[in-house]
């Protein structure tokens, strides 16, 4: 019996460069399984794919070790952040306040 095939992508960008692979993988292959299987690890020597973050469509998965790839799924791979975000703002804020 053949098992069917889904096609979803997986992307990550660096600083300097982005990365934008498809990969086909068996029905039921986890998004972690997926990542390995891209290649992407290759490309981007700094990534720990067993352990960094991932998501779909701009959502973080708590467990991809469990969770199955649907077809079509652009799978995420996130970097940590360099700023805190509402650290940035706040002082943003602070310095149009005293102008």
């Amino acid at each position: 019996m053949v098992k069917a095939m889904i096609e979803a992508e997986v992307v990550y960008a660096a600083e300097d460069r982005q990365v934008l692979t498809p990969v086909t993988v068996p029905a039921g292959t986890t998004v972690r399984a997926a990542l390995l299987k891209s290649g992407i690890g290759d490309v981007f020597a700094e990534l720990d794919l067993a352990e960094c973050p991932v998501g779909i469509f701009g959502k973080v998965i708590g467990d991809p070790d469990t969770r199955a790839v649907q077809s079509g799924d652009r799978i995420e791979i996130y970097r940590p952040l360099l700023a805190d975000p509402k650290e940035v703002r706040r002082l943003r804020a602070a310095k149009a306040a005293e102008a």
